[in-house]
């Protein structure tokens, strides 16, 4: 079987949801280049996300994470993934929409709590109570991720590969996104 990516797919999703994980094998399965947004903006800013959080607050990251995301869906077709909140912009939709494809990884609370609980490298869960904090966040975003163009239902049970075999499953709908030919 041979595949042909036609647009840059962006996995949108909350944090924990799996984008790099399962971007990573989906790039694989695909053989086409995997970009994380957040690495990239990093590399650009030679600073961690959290550095940029605190030195410059968060509308300033965001701003950098629109720009760093536009100059990504101008490369070569692969799988981009995103930080939890780059689709909240509604430049960031508009722009995704326009030159790729989203996919949103919908996972429920308790798997995302379970996979994010024991990690101190999210910004937005720093605080006294972080579950909390992320029921809060995923109350907000998943009227806004509902609004991709496609959505893979995560599973407690699902490996990475199953999920990326799920996520490419999905593209495959999509002749205009992804061609397939035996």
């Amino acid at each position: 079987m041979r595949m042909r990516l036609k647009k840059t797919v962006v996995l949108v999703g909350m944090m924990g949801a799996g984008k790099t994980a399962v971007g990573k094998a989906l790039a694989a399965l695909l053989r086409v280049p995997f970009i994380d947004s957040d690495h990239e903006i990093e590399l650009a800013a030679n600073m961690t996300i959290a550095e940029i959080f605190a030195r410059d607050g968060e509308p300033f990251f965001r701003q950098k994470e629109s720009q760093v995301i536009d100059r990504l869906l101008e490369s070569r077709a692969g799988i981009l993934s995103t930080g939890g909140g780059a689709f909240m912009s509604e430049e960031n939709r508009r722009n995704i929409s326009a030159k790729g494809v989203s996919v949103w990884l919908d996972a429920d609370l308790p798997l995302l709590w379970n996979r994010v609980r024991h990690k101190d490298t999210r910004p937005l869960l720093r605080g006294p109570d972080p579950l909390g904090k992320l029921t809060e966040i995923y109350q907000a975003r998943v009227p806004v991720y509902a609004l991709a163009d496609l959505a893979v239902k995560a599973d407690p049970a699902f490996s990475i590969e199953e999920m990326a075999r799920r996520v490419r499953d999905a593209l495959a709908t999509r002749p205009d996104v992804l061609e397939i030919k035996e």
